[in-house]
């Protein structure tokens, strides 16, 4: 097979380079060849761990939707992602994992790759929803098996304080699945417990947990005290960024998603997530009650909010990239050396997205290309 080659700025694990990366499906070299000024910043491709839908398309509506949804977030320099079921009776929660897992399994040109499955529930909180549809139940070993004989799970979010002994969440740790906390009011005591049985992470940091105070520090302060890592949203809408900055501070490992909704990459309007009627206005997206519903953001933009609030590009890179694939056990991604998957995403120097490249084939990403 010929190798490709692109020149510029690379950000490799040990630092820039400022070269040529030379490819096929994976990263063949990366040679310094002094000063490029191709004025071209390659970065790993973003690693996004928490994706319920996008460009229209909804996960649980099945493979088209899915793939609508794998297009949009690939042009925003997304090469990799779980899809994420919500909320919602069994049965669509199985259909939902075999669609993933045909869409996984036959990644078409301009699809990012889909990794596994992130299972945001069913086992949350009923008080805690947020815009979760209300379909919570009670852990359910059977309904887990199910769909690890359709999809590959990567990461389950629940609620501990909803599985009574833990027995759910040492199941899932036995698999090797990444178990995390989330739409959770357990206290302080309850989350402390649940990471010595083996909860690695925190759902959406902040957001339908209960918060941190002095007397009762609840989840998120059980996540700050016990953790090490988390994913935070960073639209800048559904954590402020000092909240960003005192997470930062308390987890080595905290990284960031999108949990983007169908109406990431669309234009104001009603669009839907599982059951509910979402509604997109400007940069977020909403229940009809107000109520924030996952959000409209996309990789790229989370990379430039990041650096608006002071992370330097190769720290929001490694929190975009490294990280996540790291936490899910996909060690050839998220990082340009040799040997990896050839997936990156190729920035001007305004931080724009020029091109991608997923697993050594080039997604067109609406700019003229000069290469």
């Amino acid at each position: 097979m010929t190798l490709l080659n692109f020149k510029g700025q690379i950000l490799t694990p040990d630092g820039w380079v400022d070269g040529t990366i030379q490819f096929d499906r994976k990263i063949s070299s990366i040679s310094d060849s002094g000063q490029v000024n191709s004025g071209l910043i390659i970065l790993p491709g973003f690693v996004d761990l928490h994706v319920p839908g996008g460009g229209g398309g909804d996960v649980m509506r099945g493979e088209d939707d899915i793939r609508l949804c794998a297009s949009l977030h690939a042009s925003h320099g997304t090469t990799s992602f779980l899809a994420t079921t919500i909320t919602a009776p069994s049965k669509e929660i199985i259909l939902a994992a075999k669609a993933i897992d045909i869409v996984a399994s036959d990644r078409r040109k301009n699809e990012a790759r889909i990794l596994g499955v992130h299972m945001e529930g069913p086992y949350l909180n009923s008080d805690m929803l947020g815009a979760q549809p209300p379909f919570s139940q009670a852990p359910d070993l059977k309904l887990i098996e199910d769909v690890l004989r359709c999809a590959d799970v990567k990461l389950v979010t629940l609620a501990p304080e909803c599985d009574p002994g833990h027995i759910l969440i040492k199941e899932l740790v036995s698999k090797g699945i990444l178990v995390q906390v989330g739409h959770s009011n357990a206290n302080y005591e309850e989350i402390k417990s649940a990471i010595e049985d083996g909860v690695g992470g925190f759902t959406h940091l902040y957001n339908a947990m209960r918060g941190l105070h002095h007397r009762e520090p609840g989840v998120v302060g059980a996540a700050f005290a016990h953790g090490t890592s988390a994913a935070l949203i960073p639209d800048l809408i559904h954590v402020s960024e000092g909240a960003i900055h005192a997470a930062l501070r308390s987890l080595p490992d905290l990284y960031f998603v999108t949990d983007a909704t169908s109406a990431a990459g669309m234009p104001d309007g009603d669009y839907t997530l599982g059951r509910n009627k979402v509604t997109k206005r400007g940069d977020g997206v909403f229940l009809e009650n107000q109520t924030l519903a996952g959000s409209a953001l996309t990789m790229d933009q989370a990379f430039r909010n990041l650096l608006s609030i002071g992370l330097d590009i190769r720290e929001a890179s490694r929190r975009l990239s490294t990280i996540p694939a790291d936490l899910i056990g996909a060690n050839d991604r998220g990082r340009l050396k040799r040997g990896a998957s050839a997936d990156f995403v190729i920035l001007n120097k305004n931080l724009d997205v020029v091109e991608v490249i997923i697993e050594g084939s080039r997604v067109f990403n609406g700019q003229t290309s000069n290469y």
